[in-house]
């Protein structure tokens, strides 16, 4: 007989408990708000729809021992409920409450005596270790140059915009954009000469798709951004029927938009949007309603849920765009104040805290759009400033907006723009 011999304890019962090495880890992953366990099992429990109460045996020994993982690191959002099933658990009685509460953590219970009863051997919280990847690239797309358009520009990694390149879908302007899947883009919504609901998705590589049938109200004006590190949204907007509205549609990491949402925030347009953070949130800022000038924010969970309005900070305006940079960081710029057109930019740190203004650079103009390049940089690019340009302003990985750039493409406004692709 050759091989490693694992110390094992002998039950009361005269029979071998299994070790933490030869512990059996059942296959099935829990997913139900409901599960019975079994001793000498390791179970991966996913909560990602529902709370899980997890009911242990109604009889054990001393050295019975169960394994629970949290699967996708989600029982900080949906936590699990331990019942002990009539026996003591860290010697009290199973009257008493036993949840799990933290994403990352993992339970490792051993069976000890009638008195204190099942007891942690461990209860771990683990850092998620994997960074999500940045995207490189930039692509601008639509707009209006005297009439709409479907062109588009790449961005590349370094921040150089490319020539335009024949349009694919149906040209219109006022329409939104934002990273999707990680590494891919969508366009949705704008206006033809009606509000349009339709979407153009953006391949890792920069090829934008032929129209896809519109979901949610047709709208206009309305701003976009990833959030939960895979997925996207689309907020707020002015519908057809003239009406201003708060609504929101989420958009899946394969890029299908789902069906509207009630808004929460004030109903408003033309505002900036962006993500920041590190674990996936967005922020939607400034903003009009009709003609009077916005500086109120809503945050973005990293699970698309719209947060109240938070008080302004900064110079109210509307027509701004909004781009992240650095680690965790964001900003908006431009746009147009009641003053009129501006380059006054507000930062954003990565708890979604706008600053106050900020003295901007470049022309300013109103219109624009904003996407990231390079993992860490943005580039504010096109827009209005009395006449339409294709004047690009980039901004390095802390914050600083450099001077206008000669532009690239055709001039334009009312655009938009988002990033794509890991590969620079």
């Amino acid at each position: 007989m050759s091989g490693i011999v694992q110390n094992n304890i002998l039950r009361s019962s005269g029979t071998v408990a299994v070790s933490a090495a030869g512990l059996n880890w059942v296959d099935t992953i829990i997913t139900g708000s409901t599960a019975t366990v079994e001793a000498g099992n390791g179970y991966w429990v996913n909560t990602t729809s529902n709370t899980c109460t997890i009911t242990l045996p109604s009889s054990a020994e001393s050295g019975d021992q169960i394994v629970l993982i949290d699967y996708a690191r989600t029982w900080g959002t949906n936590k699990i409920i331990i019942d002990s099933n009539g026996l003591n658990y860290q010697g009290n009685a199973d009257t008493y409450t036993v949840e799990y509460t933290t994403d990352g953590q993992s339970v490792n219970i051993v069976y000890s005596d009638a008195t204190k009863g099942w007891l942690p051997l461990e209860d771990d919280v683990t850092a998620l270790e994997p960074v999500a990847p940045v995207t490189q690239k930039g692509l601008f797309a639509f707009g209006f140059t005297g009439s709409n358009v479907s062109i588009s520009n790449l961005l590349n990694s370094s921040g150089v915009i490319a020539t335009d390149t024949t349009g694919v879908g149906t040209a219109r302007r006022t329409l939104a954009a934002a990273e999707y899947g990680g590494d891919k883009a969508i366009f949705g919504y704008g206006w033809t000469s009606s509000a349009q609901s339709m979407s153009n998705l953006v391949s890792n590589v920069g090829v934008v798709a032929t129209d896809t049938t519109g979901v949610g109200t047709a709208r206009r004006e309305l701003g976009a951004s990833n959030y939960g590190i895979d997925k996207a949204l689309f907020a707020f907007g002015y519908t057809q029927a003239g009406d201003i509205v708060s609504l929101k549609n989420l958009v899946s990491n394969s890029g299908v938009i789902a069906a509207d949402v009630t808004g929460v925030g004030t109903a408003r347009q033309s505002m900036g949007a962006t993500p920041y953070g590190s674990t996936g949130q967005a922020i939607f800022a400034f903003g009009t309603v009709g003609d009077t000038k916005q500086n109120i924010s809503n945050l973005i969970s990293n699970t698309g849920v719209v947060a109240s309005d938070t008080t302004g900070v900064g110079t109210a305006r509307g027509k701004l765009a909004a781009v992240k940079y650095g680690t965790g960081l964001a900003l908006v710029a431009y746009g147009l104040a009641a003053s009129g057109r501006v380059t006054t930019r507000n930062l954003i740190n990565s708890s979604g805290v706008v600053a106050s203004d900020a003295s901007g650079a470049g022309t300013a103009r109103l219109d624009l759009a904003a996407s990231s390049y390079g993992g860490d940089k943005g580039a504010f690019a096109y827009g209005d400033d009395n006449s339409k340009v294709s004047t690009k302003n980039l901004v390095n990985n802390v914050g600083v907006v450099a001077a206008d750039v000669t532009g690239v493409g055709s001039v334009r406004r009312e655009l938009a723009a988002a990033g794509y692709s890991y590969s620079a």
